[in-house]
């Protein structure tokens, strides 16, 4: 599992009797429950997630994951002076911040630069989707696209403040995904690799959009009341006993058992995924669209507690090539709602007195190729691109690092994805070079070999 220093103790993937939830087991078969749920019941609770970081802090993160790559050119890192076939179909425009633009279709976000930091010259070097997701959400160069082989090698940093953080309220998961993790492209690597699967994410797999939007899997099928989920969870309980002198380890379970049956049974969980709780005016805010109101969802479950948010807002690989999109008409399609969204949580988070304590992230596995290609698209890019940041205590209104006239490489201050990472854990308190993991082959594994935090934001 994890440790601070040191080699880590034995991961427990295997699902033993104490995986209550599957069928004939706590619910016969009657409860809608996730993987998650199931794996964490199961799995031996052999270190406590939030003594792995002395005094942790309520800071949680919102990551924006943008999978299939968004062009930095349409985005944050416009070139109008660039020849058209870079410059490509769109324009810039000034933000609040002078000197800064921002592609022409991202109006709301200009209007609050000032609140939002740009780094422009994040670079891995490669234009393979697969390995690039595993990159900006790990930390650590992934698979081939063409390998036989495409697991996760190392844990998705949700995955990883899953483990570390836990939710910074009980009776919440710690790491949740809105509205799914399906689409984009090579979408494969948010879960926990060799870090134990009960910190994989809770999928809501419901858009909070739709009319009639709830997350099935926190609530009980027709016929299985909470009372009589009571009584078969007493039954387990009197059934353990009998066997803790014979199985120690059911004993150290039983925190992940008693976590699992709150998050289920709890008012908590349900009160926070009740995105109809909100005025019809701020859901307006933020866009009656998928991207907009998995925004203000995600506020609202880290504002209960939840510790890690995933939004996943997809697709973005506009080669131009049927069926992808060309460029101009994938980012009229898609910018749009992202910036509104962005804009309305970074808004709502100042209002609701949560920026500081929130660290919102928006970024893809790559940029989009300088050069506009003879399909009116962009190809794979990653050898510079843009991720932006915003909270209330980073440095704020900056665009850090630069790229070329054309955006084709960094000028100016060249970024890693363990830069990235190390940023984002160094906001949730976590240091990823003194934290290790036990991996699959029993050797211990820092969180980040190597990367710093962005000093232009952290100051």
């Amino acid at each position: 599992m994890i440790r601070v220093t040191g080699r880590g103790n034995r991961d427990c993937d295997g699902v033993t009797r104490r995986s209550f939830v599957q069928a004939g087991a706590l619910g016969v078969g009657g409860l809608l429950l996730p993987d998650f749920l199931r794996v964490q019941a199961a799995q031996a609770a052999t270190a406590n997630p939030q003594s792995a970081i002395p005094n942790p802090k309520s800071t949680a993160v919102i990551l924006f994951w943008l999978s299939g790559g968004p062009g930095h050119m349409e985005t944050w890192d416009p070139k109008p002076e660039a020849p058209s076939e870079w410059r490509g179909p769109l324009g810039a425009i000034s933000t609040k911040v002078d000197g800064i633009q921002f592609g022409e279709l991202l109006p709301e976000q200009a209007k609050i630069a000032d609140r939002l930091a740009v780094v422009r010259t994040v670079h891995h070097g490669t234009g393979d989707h697969t390995k690039g997701n595993h990159w900006m959400l790990t930390g650590f160069e992934g698979p081939n696209f063409n390998d036989v082989e495409l697991a996760q090698r190392n844990p998705a940093m949700g995955a990883a403040t899953a483990a570390l953080r836990g939710p910074n309220q009980p009776g919440l998961p710690p790491y949740v995904a809105v509205p799914h993790l399906r689409g984009g492209t090579d979408n494969l690597f948010h879960y926990h690799a060799y870090a134990g699967a009960a910190h994989n994410p809770f999928i809501a797999n419901a858009d909070p959009n739709e009319k009639g939007y709830s997350v099935r899997d926190l609530s009980l099928t027709r016929g299985l009341t909470f009372e009589r989920l009571q009584n078969r969870r007493a039954l387990l309980e009197t059934f353990d006993q009998l066997h803790v002198e014979n199985d120690p380890a059911i004993s150290e379970r039983d925190g992940a058992y008693q976590r699992a049956f709150d998050l289920l049974t709890g008012p908590r969980a349900r009160a926070a995924f009740d995105i109809s709780a909100e005025p019809d005016a701020l859901r307006d805010r933020y866009g009656r669209h998928t991207f907009g109101q998995s925004a203000l969802l995600a506020r609202r479950l880290v504002e209960a507690g939840v510790t890690f948010v995933t939004v996943n807002c997809v697709p973005w690989d506009h080669h131009g090539t049927p069926p992808q999109m060309k460029t101009e008409e994938g980012a009229r399609k898609l910018i749009p709602p992202l910036d509104r969204a962005v804009a309305a949580l970074v808004e709502d988070l100042i209002q609701r007195g949560l920026y500081d304590r929130v660290l919102v992230v928006a970024m893809g596995e790559f940029g989009r190729t300088p050069k506009i290609n003879r399909d009116a698209g962009r190809d794979h890019w990653g050898d510079t691109f843009s991720v932006l940041f915003g909270n209330g205590k980073m440095r704020m209104g900056q665009a850090v690092g630069a790229s070329n006239r054309k955006g084709e490489y960094p000028m100016d201050r060249a970024f890693t994805p363990q830069d990235v990472l190390a940023t984002i854990y160094h906001h949730l308190g976590i240091d990823p070079h003194v934290v290790t993991f036990q991996n699959r082959f029993g050797r211990p594994v820092y969180l980040l070999e190597g990367g710093e935090p962005i000093g232009e934001l952290i100051g």
